[in-house]
């Protein structure tokens, strides 16, 4: 008897230890995975805010006003001021990165200084222009090499406690990918001469704005809904779910939800005039078979048939197969940015994927447009003389306090780059410069 109580026992203290055993490697695993993903998020914040600081300093050459660049300055210091921070939390510390940390440094201090005195009694200087073109090539540079070490990190699904256990083991056999990324990185930053170191279309939807301009009927449910089949283009009644809008939003509408094998659908219209606020289809586009124009040119009807009037496409922008089209109202030959819809079209049959008209919606009303007080070539003469001009408009856009603004509008190219820059058509104030990159223009 007392053997089978001392098995027992023996079994249920080797069954406690395998218990032990196990939720410690558990809680061990949890804190690993914990450490990683901490460290993933610290490498891909870096490279965000290198890919922000070179557009941010790209954006700063191209300005050509006081009042525009110290805020601009100031915005690349908090820039650098959190790369610095992603790189401390980095596990690399047996790796020196004395440079990188140092250059960092270097552009926080020199954008803090510039962006703390008076630019009216003391401009830029040609040396700080040299400079802030030396740190625009160096960034670039330096965003490219991030970039890549980026895609290896995603694709190869390489790991940073992998990378830190072999610099503190100097395993020679392990994958050296991260560590080696980042030693070319140190080496181009410590290349740099010493004398080098010493950025969508406007969002102008104001908070300011709501939905007060809305026309039309209050119309039902039933029509509502019939109005949405004609949108979808499929009149099986099973398909669709319809609700109101509930206490609190920003506007009265109908939400309809769409769903037939692998097409998913939900739309938004007001419940006054029955306008399409959102739409959007979802469903593979896994080819391309027409081109980022013609699909422009199926953007450019379906408006016309949801009855928008007077839209101009501004910008095109292609990503995995469908066209991104941004529209706006034009007004007396006048682009009025805050009237925009955003149409999404699949380049594989020309089908319509998407509609954003909240912004036209929200805005869209009728205007008296005042004449300019400055003419085109005082304007011009307000635009950084490095900017070389291409096009120009007559623009209303939101300033910062969200008022709306009579601009002359000017897209012009700086190394490469193209910008666009509105100048106040009264007073000739730089309001705004944007950088396009990365999008087709309607230059």
């Amino acid at each position: 008897m007392y053997r089978w109580v001392a098995i027992a026992l023996l079994a249920a203290g080797i069954s406690a230890s395998c218990f032990w055993a196990t939720s410690a490697q558990k809680e061990k695993n949890a804190v690993s995975i914990q450490a990683e993903n901490h460290y993933q998020r610290a490498f891909h914040e870096l490279t965000y805010n290198m890919d922000l600081l070179h557009e941010k300093v790209g954006t700063t050459l191209a300005m050509n006003s006081k009042e525009r660049l110290s805020p601009q300055m100031l915005d690349i210091w908090r820039i650098t001021s959190d790369a610095q921070g992603n790189l401390g939390q980095l596990p690399l510390a047996l790796l020196p990165f004395n440079k990188t940390e140092e250059f960092l440094s270097k552009i926080g201090d020199f954008t803090y200084k510039t962006a703390a005195r008076d630019l009216d009694k003391t401009p830029l200087t040609d040396q700080e222009t040299q400079t802030l073109n030396g740190l625009y090539k160096q960034s670039k540079d330096l965003n490219n090499d991030l970039r890549k070490l980026q895609h290896k990190v995603l694709t190869e699904n390489l790991s940073w406690l992998d990378a830190d256990n072999s610099l503190a083991s100097r395993n020679e056999t392990m994958d050296n990918t991260i560590m080696d990324g980042f030693q070319t990185v140190e080496k181009k930053v410590t290349g740099y001469d010493e004398a080098n170191t010493g950025t969508s279309l406007v969002n102008n939807a104001s908070k300011e704005h709501s939905y007060k301009h809305i026309e039309g009927k209050k119309i039902s449910e039933q029509q509502a809904l019939k109005k949405v089949k004609r949108i979808i283009k499929d009149s099986d009644e099973k398909s669709y779910d319809i609700q109101k809008s509930g206490k609190g939003a920003d506007v009265a509408a109908y939400n309809i939800v769409y769903q037939k094998g692998n097409r998913h659908a939900n739309i938004d219209l007001t419940q006054t005039g029955g306008h399409p606020i959102n739409i959007l289809l979802d469903r593979p586009v896994p080819i391309k078979k027409i081109s980022l124009n013609d699909g422009k040119i199926k953007a450019e009807k379906y408006l016309k048939d949801l009855e928008f009037q007077n839209m101009e496409a501004v910008t095109t922008a292609e990503y995995e197969n469908t066209g991104v089209y941004t529209f706006l109202y034009k007004e007396d030959n006048v682009r009025i940015y805050s009237d925009t819809v955003q149409v999404k079209i699949a380049l594989d049959n020309g089908e319509v994927l998407g509609l954003s008209a909240r912004n036209y919606f929200m805005n869209h009303r009728d205007r008296t447009i005042k004449k300019p007080e400055i003419s085109l070539e005082d304007a011009k003469d307000k635009v950084n003389p490095n900017l070389e001009i291409h096009a120009d408009y007559l623009a209303v856009m939101d300033n910062e306090l969200g008022k709306e603004v009579l601009c002359y509008e000017f897209l012009g190219t700086y190394q490469g780059i193209t910008y666009r820059i509105f100048i106040n058509a009264s007073d000739g104030k730089e309001e705004k410069v944007e950088r396009l990159e990365g999008t087709g223009s309607n230059i």
